[in-house]
């Protein structure tokens, strides 16, 4: 039995992800420094991948085989996380601040902030009924005998 179309277009994609994705785009190669640290990079690594297609009709050409329409693609992204420094009889891991923790740091501080929003709002309304209220004066009288 002869190859479906759609391995060839499977196939390929995924030999060009996995000469994109090995161990050295995760973990870096080695630097070392004029001190004699030596500093490696470590990332994260996401890929994603996505193939498929549709066969028509007989084709009039070749009778024994439907025609076939398809495509495949994928994705690769890759995100420094940290730096592993070995030297001066330590190791050390120093993480890498990323858009996304200072995402989390805003998200984080939203319900503070509706808060102090909500708080400003009630004060500025108690005020505002404060200086519309009728201030009521009540006189005294002494009747005289």
């Amino acid at each position: 039995m002869s190859d479906h179309p759609i391995d060839g277009l499977m196939s390929t994609a995924l030999q060009n992800i996995k000469e994109m994705v090995d161990v050295n785009t995760i973990v870096g190669d080695a630097v070392e420094t004029p001190d004699g640290s030596v500093i490696i990079p470590i990332s994260r690594v996401s890929f994603g991948f996505a193939a498929g297609g549709s066969e028509f009709g007989k084709s009039s050409i070749d009778s024994g085989n439907p025609m076939f329409g398809g495509g495949s693609g994928g994705g690769v992204s890759i995100s420094p996380m940290a730096f592993l420094v070995v030297g001066q009889g330590q190791i050390k891991l120093l993480p890498v601040n990323t858009a996304s923790s200072a995402l989390e740091k805003i998200i984080d501080m939203i319900p503070g902030t509706f808060e102090k929003v909500n708080a400003k709002f009630q004060q500025m309304k108690a005020e505002k009924n404060a200086k519309n209220k009728p201030v009521t004066v009540q006189a005294v009288f002494d009747e005289k005998e």
